[in-house]
């Protein structure tokens, strides 16, 4: 039995064409399945209806890195996950066996229009471990899911080197040459995994750590590279390039020094947490026009908190400052919602309002990147999750 929702006459922000326009939008079974300027007949006559009129409608909203789940209320030792210190190299760790839904920060975040995020492990490590993307309602983390290997976090800078300093790491030459001494070690190692093809004998002994790297080196994952500066940046793609694989740019605080480089580069860039105070060095830099400029640039940008760094669910007022600074409103939108999705990879099922994605909505009284706006009601796949009384 179908179950039917009819969102009638909202004004639709879809973040695929830049001017709004009022439509119907009707979901089914959690997919969007028709948006028309109007719709009717009998089939439409038995859909449950919300009334949209005067209201604003969005794409739920999309982190493309954050830790949520993974670091929330709880304070000390057992409330976080997302940093596994006993050793720096660390890829076959999966967010998805730390993440906790009932955390609070998880309902607080949808409840401010963040339905989809990509969250894992944090950035003490030159490899972290494989981030998962997830919705952000439900129970089991496993029902959950949007994509389960999203990413594999590997991190440049000062926090490797600060996490480490007494132990295996001093300079970013060491991060590196660990980053890259690993990638060799999994293109050897899946070289004679191939080669032993179905003789047990001849393969090779199993390694955890190499074996969450082979995505990585058959360019089914791409590297989520934590890297504020701009050297750490130009690491960053020196590597990719070298091992040819996959490379998304995290934090890019440095993005407006290089736009140049990074726009020939192509490859998707993620800004921010920048509500916050530059509290080392690497983030001397930090600063809201950096979106608008990557974007005016043609970077693929997109906005993000870093949450726990920023609360989740300010997400959408992150990308209204950084209008306020000079990014143009249409392209912030694409950094939290389409853009966002394209940085990790799910695309195909959210991150716009068109056919056949996900039914994930935000409905509002005026524009969420502007901070007294109410958020009056917040979609899951069709389902409302959240309604302002």
């Amino acid at each position: 039995m179908k179950e039917m929702l009819l969102i009638k006459q909202g004004m639709v922000h879809d973040a695929v064409h830049r001017e709004p326009y009022v439509a119907d939008i009707l979901i089914e079974n959690g997919k969007i399945t028709k948006i028309e300027s109007v719709l009717e007949g009998k089939e439409i006559n038995e859909a449950k209806v919300l009334d949209a009129s005067g209201l604003q409608v969005y794409p739920g909203f999309v982190e493309a890195h954050c830790h949520l789940g993974l670091d929330g209320y709880a304070i000390g030792f057992e409330g976080a996950d997302y940093n596994e210190m006993t050793d720096s190299v660390t890829p076959q760790l999966s967010a998805v066996d730390g993440l906790n839904p009932q955390d609070e920060t998880i309902r607080l975040a949808m409840e401010g229009g963040v339905t989809c995020v990509a969250a894992g492990p944090g950035s003490s490590n030159v490899l972290g471990g494989t981030f998962t993307v997830y919705k952000t309602v439900g129970k089991r983390i496993d029902d959950m899911i949007v994509k389960e290997k999203a990413a594999m976090k590997c991190a440049f800078g000062e926090n490797p080197k600060r996490c480490y300093k007494e132990k295996d790491i001093y300079s970013r030459m060491t991060t590196a040459s660990k980053l890259r001494i690993v990638l060799e070690k999994t293109k050897e190692y899946l070289a004679k995994k191939e080669g032993a093809g179905e003789d047990i004998q001849k393969q090779p002994a199993y390694d955890p750590k190499l074996e969450a790297m082979i995505p990585v080196i058959k360019g089914e994952m791409p590297l989520k590279a934590h890297a504020h500066q701009a050297n750490d940046i130009y690491t960053a793609i020196r590597i990719a390039k070298e091992y040819q694989v996959g490379l998304t740019i995290d934090h890019c605080t440095d993005g407006s020094l290089i736009v140049e480089d990074l726009a020939k580069e192509g490859y998707p860039v993620a800004v921010g947490p920048t509500l916050t105070h530059a509290s080392k060095f690497e983030l001397r830099n930090k600063s809201f026009e950096t979106p608008g400029e990557l974007a005016r640039a043609g970077c693929q940008v997109s906005i993000i908190t870093d949450s726990p760094v920023i609360p989740q669910q300010y997400l959408a007022l992150c990308a209204g400052l950084a209008v306020n600074a000079g990014m143009d409103e249409f392209d912030a939108l694409k950094a939290i919602t389409i853009n966002a999705a394209k940085h990790i990879g799910v695309e195909a099922r959210v991150g716009s309002l068109e056919v056949g994605k996900d039914g994930d909505l935000v409905i509002a009284e005026g524009s969420p990147m502007i901070s007294d706006t109410k958020i009056k009601y917040v979609l899951i796949d069709g389902k409302i999750t959240y309604q302002r009384m």
